[in-house]
């Protein structure tokens, strides 16, 4: 610093040394008479012209940046008409007149009041004048003039940016460029060397240089290695004054990262990758992974796998996974532990993208070995076949044998298989298996004419491991055997024409006839048909078989009459061409009709022609009267009739039976009388349409039969019931059929109450039945069955 201000200090003196000449040069103008218009007389009368007067100076420089104690002296301004009386005032006006330049009024002296920087205005353009003091009458015309602010070296130089960033291929050769860095200086480039700038290299030696004039950043090492160091910080710096001592500077920062260039091949970190896969695995299943490290980035980084050899090679195959570089092996087809345990693969990594810069640093690939072990798995079993077809004859006796399946334990342990079949299949159960050998025998006779097909599915199953289960389709044929006869394929019926005997007979056909058989074409046509043996000399007609499966119905004569016959049941033989053959006997009914002259039918009514030809209008007439009066007669019988039967089963009040009233259901007590009707109780047996018998009451007194006693106490129900139906059979004055009720539950009216004992809490022993002697003589015999315990007791 120091320096700098002992140099400003010399080129201050220097300046005004310079300038002092011509600030005090002057040029004078002789007088004229005709200065500006105006004379002026002398003394002695003579006429004074004056002369014009004019400025003499040069360009004024100020140096910059001047810190002195007193004002820094510019310039002196003089006219050649001032004497130097103090009649003349100098006046300064323009840029930064009054504030940066004062002038003195008497002297012109002109000076800096403040320090000017060049970087901020260079120039001040300034107008100067000479006016009379007392008058401020102007004496010289305004003239313009230009104070220059004098350039010292007083900025350093500024890059454009104070970090830069850069790129440059790794491998790259010495020289290279990498990034031009650019410094200005904002000092004045034309005078003296405060702007020229020089840039050297402060930070990066020995990977990078620059060049002093032009500020290009070039690489200096050859084959850097962005592997090993991928970012460099370098540091620039641009000086002033051509880089000679006493000149300012600025620096600036250079991040320069290497990019990446597939210089390096894949490679595998170990030798031989181990893998293991189950034999349950499916296809596309995830064996294993491996991953050969790339040091490169981006798509020079990017690795594709293949399988290039091994006996794996049909069962596995290898994928590439971009995201994380790896290579996939997966399962192609299933393996089988008991086939083969173990597989081996050659597997190669390589580059997708090659620089051919650097082939030479090859082969940019590489080779592993992977060996994958086989896992035992508990399979279910497998069927020899993915499905099987049999046959059975229909009608086969239960218990034919259709076929066998056959299913093995594939693992090593061989398990016993258990067999059988899938009900949802068989929900008839026309057949079974033998779970142990796989033989399916039908249960039933088969019918091929119901179903031709049947569909089945088999179960296989290991006996220790019921969970490992097979399945497989079984398809059963049934075959056809000649059991249905041919028949008639629609209900055929034939009409022939009545006809003169002399009339000749028609070749054309009754009616054409075919047959259908529910057998198969091997069991059914061809179709014969052919008249029983018995009627095969028919005089009326014949059967014409046409060898194509259908027959045609003649007629062997003429003159048919209905009068006669005019229904005829030709019985006709229709044979198969099974084997044996099967036949049925099929009756074709030809009725005689009436034609017109051309052969058209008219009537088939055999009695509507009779009756025309026998009897008249009238007679017809007279039947269907008689009908009608039989039939008055009759109607009137009917009525009368009932009219004399309705008093019969009208009752008179004093009948006592009126109120006996049948139930056909159990009893319901006093209460069971709302459950019916009142009609029906006044007359129970109307309803039924017989009359019911008045019995008469006998003279004598029914007594009991000698041998029957009544029944001791000690007897049981169906003694007591026994003997009760006895002494009614035998008792006239008893109602004339069985009236014995039997009931479930006593009524809720009943004042017996419920003599059921279903619900008693005690025992038979604790029971006290002393009450059934106060009901009355209804209940004597009960109140004797079940007395006191006293009295059987005793009776014991």
């Amino acid at each position: 610093m120091k320096e700098n201000y002992c140099l400003q200090a010399a080129l201050v003196c220097l300046g005004m040394l310079c300038h002092s000449q011509a600030f005090t040069t002057e040029r004078r103008s002789h007088l004229r008479p005709s200065f500006h218009g105006h004379h002026e007389k002398g003394k002695e009368g003579q006429v004074l012209q004056r002369s014009k007067r004019g400025w003499v100076w040069n360009q004024f420089f100020v140096i910059e940046e001047y810190t002195g104690p007193d004002p820094v002296l510019v310039g002196r301004l003089h006219s050649d008409i001032d004497s130097g009386d103090g009649n003349i005032k100098y006046i300064l006006s323009g840029e930064g007149a009054g504030t940066i330049f004062v002038i003195d009024d008497k002297s012109g002296n002109i000076h800096a009041t403040k320090t000017l920087d060049r970087e901020e205005r260079a120039q001040y353009t300034l107008m100067a004048q000479a006016v009379d003091r007392d008058t401020n009458r102007p004496l010289e015309p305004p003239s313009e003039f230009i104070v220059k602010v004098q350039d010292i070296n007083d900025n350093p130089p500024e890059f454009l940016h104070e970090t830069y960033h850069a790129n440059v291929p790794e491998r790259s050769n010495v020289g290279t460029s990498v990034i031009q860095v650019t410094a200005s200086d904002a000092d004045d480039p034309t005078y003296g060397n405060s702007a020229k700038l020089v840039y050297s290299i402060l930070e990066g030696q020995p990977y990078f240089s620059v060049e002093a004039q032009t500020g290009i950043i070039r690489t200096a090492l050859p084959n850097m290695d962005r592997e090993a160091k991928e970012e460099y910080h370098v540091v620039i710096q641009a000086k002033d004054m051509g880089g000679h001592m006493g000149g300012l500077s600025g620096t600036t920062k250079v991040t320069i990262t290497l990019t990446d260039v597939n210089d390096n091949p894949p490679k595998f970190p170990q030798s031989v990758y181990q893998m293991s896969v189950s034999e349950a695995a499916v296809p596309g299943e995830e064996v294993g992974r491996v991953k050969a490290k790339d040091p490169d980035i981006g798509e020079n980084g990017l690795v594709t796998y293949n399988i290039v050899d091994g006996d794996g090679m049909e069962l596995f195959e290898i994928t590439t996974d971009y995201e994380t570089q790896e290579g996939v092996v997966k399962l192609k087809k299933p393996v089988d532990f008991e086939t083969k345990r173990a597989y081996s693969l050659k597997v190669e990594a390589a580059n997708v993208h090659i620089d051919p810069k650097f082939i030479s640093n090859g082969p940019f690939k590489d080779t592993v070995t992977v060996k994958i072990a086989v896992e035992d798995a508990d399979e279910p079993p497998m069927f020899l076949a993915p499905s099987y077809v049999h046959e059975v004859q229909e009608n086969a006796a239960a218990g034919t044998v259709v076929g066998r399946v056959h299913a093995k334990d594939p693992d090593a342990a061989n398990s016993p298989i258990r067999y059988s079949i899938d009900r949802h299949t068989d929900l008839d159960r026309f057949f079974t298996i033998n779970p142990e050998d796989g033989f399916i025998k039908t249960t039933k006779p088969l019918d091929r004419e119901e179903t031709a097909w049947l569909n089945i599915s088999v179960f296989a199953a290991e006996i220790h491991n019921r969970h490992q289960e097979a399945k497989v389709p079984v398809a059963i044929r049934v075959l056809d055997v000649n059991d249905n006869a041919p028949k008639f394929a629609a209900p055929y019926e034939g009409f022939i024409c009545e006809s003169d005997q002399t009339k000749p007979l028609s070749n054309q056909p009754i009616v054409t006839i075919s047959a259908d058989d529910k057998d198969d074409t091997a069991n059914g046509p061809r179709f014969i048909f052919s008249l029983p043996p018995e009627i095969i000399h028919n005089p009326n007609f014949t059967v014409r078989d046409n060898r194509d499966n259908t027959a045609g119905v003649y007629a062997r004569r003429g003159g048919f009459s209905r009068q006669k016959q005019d229904l005829y049941l030709l019985p006709i033989v229709i044979s198969d061409g099974g084997f044996p053959p099967m036949s049925s006997t099929n009756t074709l009914s030809i009725k005689v009709c009436g034609c017109d002259v051309n052969g058209a039918l008219l009537s088939c009514n055999a009695e509507a022609y009779i009756l025309n030809a026998g009897l008249s209008t009238g007679a017809l007439i007279a039947i269907l009267a008689c009908i009608v009066i039989l039939l008055v007669i009759v109607v009137l019988f009917v009525t009368l009739r009932r009219q004399k039967k309705e008093p019969l089963i009208v009752f008179e009040e004093e009948d006592v039976r009126e109120n006996i009233i049948t139930y056909d259901d159990e009893g319901g007590g006093e209460e069971d009388t709302e459950a019916f009707d009142i009609a029906t109780l006044q007359n129970p047996d109307g309803i039924n349409g017989f009359i019911p018998r008045k019995d008469i009451k006998p003279e004598y007194q029914y007594m009991p039969r000698p041998g029957l006693r009544p029944a001791p106490n000690s007897v049981d129900v169906d003694d007591f019931i026994n003997t009760r139906i006895q002494e009614a059979d035998n008792d006239p004055t008893a109602p004339p059929y069985d009236s014995i009720q039997i009931y479930g539950y006593e009524g809720r009216g009943s004042v017996a109450g419920s003599l059921s004992s279903l619900e008693s809490a005690t025992t038979d022993s604790d029971l006290d039945y002393d009450y059934l002697q106060n009901w009355g003589p209804r209940f004597k015999k009960l109140a004797d069955l079940y007395g006191s315990k006293d009295t059987f007791d005793d009776d014991s």
